[in-house]
């Protein structure tokens, strides 16, 4: 259920309403807060202040008029910037980054600032009362006003602080968004989020020990269709536990699957009873995630490199910033224990055994994914190739050394089905000291 929670908060965190929902039930409590205190006499002071020069109940309304008006029409304008940068960027980055755009923090919190200082000033405007007005219902003011008619200095006074809050709200926004767009921004986001993501998921570091077995059983069979957006681990542990029984996970976060492909298998217990409770474990939906899912991270950056590379882009350079950031996440997975600790530090036996993750898989999904693109750029070949060393530099482990070693092989091979002339004849001087460099290291492990 914590697990369930978590996902939820953070699914609920992407979208684009709920900031701007929650700043504008927010506005409303403060400007009925102003309201009272004004109504009550608590801000009478403010009409006899110097530095202040009091508002007039017409003065008043049409200085919340204006300030309500031009609210909504630059939140309108922020909305309208927002979907022309989040159209470029997918079309340029690819579709997968949408998700990225819609859960920034910067174009959410810009919106929803614009959006709540509009319902804030038109509930402030409701309460402003001409001279020639009564109170509803004919009641006398509850405010002994110095100034004829009702005039809610205190809430008038919030609404410039929030107008001025506005302006440097849309100076920020007027920056961030021209540099959220650029490429090397978005790579980094996706380069930092999956180096988090790694080390949150794999905390173990400089240990190499081999997956655990799974024990085999009788399978629970999905009942739905789409992307295994969450697994509750907590719940499959809790429920193994109370049944006394082994589960073996058959997919990942971020497996596609199906009606009647298994989710997992269950060893000591009876799989027919608890396969409603286990399939409510895994959380399916019509896309993959960043959470529990490092891979879709790999992803993204390799779906820019290929696009970058693709013919009719042509822009090697972001393809080389795109394979630094793989370069570094691959190192980072490198020298980590790649076990899943899905049941805690403190569990000595795990009844829950995920699908084992193993390095060549990551690079497989990585390096191995975009190597083709990149075999037929001379300056991204090179680059890739020295980005594969310096990815093996910082790992102990011999078997993954050698396995980085082998991905620069394939690339070295198949660029030379690509390259003629002096460009082939400058990757070649990059291939002796790729070679050099891992034999170098090998000679001193």
């Amino acid at each position: 259920m914590t697990a369930e929670i978590r996902f939820f908060w953070a699914r609920l965190l992407a979208n684009y309403w709920f900031f701007p929902a929650v700043f504008s039930v927010l506005a409303a409590l403060l400007a009925t807060t102003m309201i009272a205190v004004d109504r009550s006499g608590a801000a009478e002071m403010l009409n006899n202040a110097g530095w202040l020069v009091p508002a007039r109940p017409t003065g008043a309304a049409d200085m919340l008029t204006v300030i309500a008006g031009s609210m909504i029409g630059v939140a309108s304008t922020v909305f309208s910037i927002t979907l022309v940068a989040v159209t470029y960027a997918s079309g340029n980055y690819g579709p997968r980054l949408l998700t990225n755009f819609m859960e920034d923090r910067g174009n959410q919190l810009s919106l929803a600032t614009f959006i709540g200082s509009f319902v804030y000033a038109l509930i402030v405007l409701r309460s402003v009362r001409a001279e020639d007005e009564t109170p509803a219902g004919g009641t006398a003011a509850a405010a002994a006003d110095t100034l004829p008619g009702f005039v809610p200095q205190l809430s008038l006074l919030v609404a410039y602080l929030l107008m001025v809050v506005c302006v440097a709200v849309l100076v920020f926004f007027l920056h961030h968004i021209p540099s959220s767009i650029r490429i090397n921004t978005v790579l980094e986001k996706i380069g930092t989020k999956l180096i988090s993501a790694i080390r949150k998921t794999y905390p173990v570091e400089d240990e190499f020990s081999e997956s655990i077995e799974q024990v085999g059983g009788t399978p629970v069979l999905a009942d739905g269709h789409g992307y295994v957006q969450m697994i509750d681990f907590q719940d499959l542990e809790k429920t193994a536990r109370e049944h006394d029984c082994t589960l073996s996970l058959k997919v990942r976060t971020g497996d596609f699957v199906h009606r009647d492909l298994p989710l997992l298998e269950v060893d000591g217990g009876d799989a027919e009873k608890l396969a409603s409770v286990l399939r409510g474990y895994f959380t399916l939906g019509a896309s993959r995630t960043p959470e529990q899912d490092p891979q879709f991270l790999i992803d993204e950056l390799v779906e820019i490199g290929l696009r970058a590379l693709s013919p009719g882009i042509n822009d090697p350079f972001t393809a080389i910033t795109a394979l630094h950031w793989l370069g570094a996440a691959t190192s980072e997975i490198g020298r980590r224990d790649l076990r899943k600790d899905v049941c805690g530090a403190d569990a000595e036996e795990c009844p829950v055994i995920p699908l084992p993750d193993n390095f060549d898989h990551y690079l497989r999904r990585g390096f191995g994914s975009i190597r083709s693109a990149v075999a037929r750029s001379p300056t991204a070949a090179e680059v890739m190739l020295e980005t594969i060393s310096n990815a093996a530099t910082p790992i102990k482990d011999e078997k993954r050394h050698a396995m980085l070693r082998d991905q620069g092989k394939l690339l070295i091979a198949q660029t030379r089905e690509h390259l003629t002339g002096p460009d082939r004849d400058r990757f070649e001087q990059q291939a002796s000291r790729f070679e050099r460099c891992f034999w170098d290291d090998a000679s001193s492990k």
